[in-house]
């Protein structure tokens, strides 16, 4: 398998920081979204190959064993593992854990004194091999602002083949983790296979900013509508509304749009509030006519409002 450099594929520094880490896997994941590049086919491949290497990169013992290791760091991390059960076996009850052959071939390597090793780990004095539930595992996924508000499906593909088809709730925010049962590492002897774990991480919206449920927009308004009053059609996540603007509105004023916000997570029929901030626009280019009726009316508001 060849080796991923995945500060290569971050375009950062070894040195880099979290904070840089984060940064870089931020702005690469949007560049090649499979969303936001439909009709390119090796966007699908190197998103996800960015997201491996976040995953690895912004966990610290990852990232050790990355760093020591290099191309070989998950079979250290294995056999780190399984020296550590078995020496915490050893110590509660002096019984000794089995391992598969397969297992055993990966950890010792095939020939040489395998015929020992065999003879100590499989069934030595007839012991039964010991189940173990499988390992828990995470995986980031991105997802869009509108995605995070109507739920979404993702094609997870692993590199031995396997396919799972990922549903996430509406309502999910950054930090917030799905799980999937079962969809973990496999169990060791009988036992059950570990779950999947999905960190999600939302990407910046153009138009709105979320704070928790609640969203937040600012839309340009003419000002002739903020002096006269008048309706301004305002475009929320799902649809778009009509808001009546009162006559001398002022620049800045924030409006409240009950329920056109995002769904709850743990509550699909509670969402959150849409808040809109108006924004006054000056007319551009004025000419001579209109300079005269501005200059008119500003010797009038003098004269009504006194020197």
């Amino acid at each position: 398998m060849d080796h991923k450099d995945y500060y290569a594929i971050l375009g950062v520094d070894r040195k880099a920081g979290d904070k840089e880490i984060k940064k870089a896997y931020r702005k690469l994941a949007r560049r090649h979204h499979p969303d936001v590049n439909a009709e390119d086919e090796t966007s699908k491949e190197k998103f996800l190959e960015i997201n491996e290497a976040h995953q690895v990169l912004s966990d610290p013992e990852k990232r050790r064993q990355y760093d020591q290791f290099g191309p070989q760091w998950q079979q250290h991390r294995q056999a780190a593992d399984f020296n550590r059960d078995k020496r915490t076996s050893a110590g509660r009850n002096h019984t000794y854990r089995s391992v598969n052959p397969e297992n055993f071939e990966q950890f010792f390597g095939a020939g040489g004194n395998s015929d020992y090793f065999e003879s100590y780990l499989f069934g030595r004095a007839g012991r039964q091999s010991r189940s173990r539930q499988g390992t828990d595992l995470e995986h980031s996924v991105q997802l869009t602002l509108g995605e995070a508000f109507h739920g979404a499906k993702r094609m997870l593909e692993w590199e031995d083949g396997r396919r799972i088809d990922a549903k996430i709730p509406p309502g999910v925010k950054t930090g917030s983790r799905v799980r999937l049962k079962g969809q973990g590492g496999s169990g060791i002897g009988d036992g059950p296979p570990g779950d999947l774990y999905l960190t999600i991480d939302i990407l910046p919206d153009e138009r709105m900013q979320r704070d928790n449920n609640d969203l937040k927009t600012t839309v340009e308004v003419d000002l002739f509508t903020m002096l006269l009053g008048g309706k301004l059609s305002v475009s929320g996540i799902d649809r778009t509304v009509k808001l009546d603007i009162p006559p001398e509105t002022r620049n800045g004023r924030i409006f409240r749009l009950k329920g056109l916000g995002m769904p709850d997570i743990s509550h699909h029929d509670l969402f959150g509030e849409l808040y809109v901030t108006v924004e006054a626009i000056l007319p551009q280019k004025l000419t001579a006519g209109e300079i005269d009726l501005v200059e008119q009316w500003r010797k009038m508001r003098q004269a009504s409002t006194g020197p």
